[in-house]
């Protein structure tokens, strides 16, 4: 086990493929372990460097391998895929993991830490709340559509459906349409009320950290922005300057110059969409309405 160098690591739900590489890059080991016995592997082993895909549970996986003295590297999934040789299996994704972790020109992840994650988790399913309440309105839109109203897209207008229907709309309901309007109304209230819960845990997160409260000195930036950032971006160190932070999150033109002639088109969109998409609103908001801005 001393001649193992780098260990790349294939992550699955409950089983783990482990490709182990000497100093010239020949394979010396090779072994399928599941979770339990992957820490108890890991905890045994000599330090060394443990390569992975920055995937779900990887960033779990690396803190582990920090805790037992290793060097976890993390990689972007299609930065390895050039590395996989002929036909795909989980013994070549983790040699080709192992392979490109020992290139000098390799881009890694930094490892989020549990209070990163932990961020991340909120939002998902405050992100997950949002869907259910769009998905709810729409039910119902379409439910009174059926029987001839035309229901308009409102959240005013939703949270006070049946005095809309009586004081705008003359057509009846029937009883037990009614009982099934009135409960997915409930349900669209208890989702309102989710998200103000999320929101609040946000907020709470984003005026207890000193780093959060000088982001949301830029205007535009509230909240849901610099709460984003918290769990987004593990290190900014990582960023050589602000172009290339926005680069990573594809606001910059995307490039597709040949001949020596530059063509620069739209943006990239590539990378973080989530907290792109938070900026462009923000930016959005500023631009509107300069001195009236609500940050996000």
């Amino acid at each position: 086990m001393s001649t193992i160098n780098i260990l790349g690591i294939d992550i699955e739900k409950s089983t783990f493929h482990l490709v182990g590489h000497d100093s010239s890059g020949r394979e010396v080991f090779r072994k399928k372990l599941s979770r339990t016995k992957l820490i108890l592997f890991l905890a045994n082993t000599e330090r060394t460097t443990v390569a992975m895909e920055s995937c779900g549970g990887s960033h779990w996986l690396a803190r582990k391998c920090q805790g037992f003295g290793h060097k976890a590297l993390l990689i972007p999934p299609q930065y390895v895929k050039p590395y996989v040789k002929t036909n795909k299996n989980d013994f070549i994704d983790a040699d080709a993991i192992a392979e490109a972790a020992t290139r000098p020109s390799m881009r890694f992840v930094s490892i989020k830490t549990e209070s990163s994650q932990v961020i991340s988790v909120i939002q998902r399913i405050r992100s997950s709340y949002l869907k259910d309440r769009t998905a709810c309105m729409s039910r119902i839109g379409s439910i009174l559509l059926e029987f001839g109203m035309s229901f308009p897209k409102s959240h005013d207008k939703m949270k006070a459906i049946f005095q809309w229907r009586i004081a705008e709309h003359g057509e009846p309901i029937p009883p037990l349409l009614l009982l099934e309007l009135r409960d997915h109304h409930d349900y669209y209230l208890k989702l309102n009320q989710l998200i103000l819960t999320q929101d609040k845990k946000l907020k709470d997160i984003v005026d207890h950290d000193e780093r959060a409260q000088l982001l949301k000195t830029i205007p535009g930036v509230g909240n849901l922005t610099a709460s984003r950032c918290l769990s987004d971006i593990s290190n900014a160190a990582d960023f050589k300057n602000g172009r290339h932070l926005a680069a990573w999150i594809g606001l910059v033109p995307r490039q597709f110059s040949t001949g020596g002639k530059p063509r620069l088109l739209g943006i990239s969109k590539r990378g973080n969409k989530g907290l792109r998409e938070l900026f462009i609103h923000g930016a959005r908001a500023v631009l509107v309405r300069p001195k009236k801005a609500v940050a996000i």
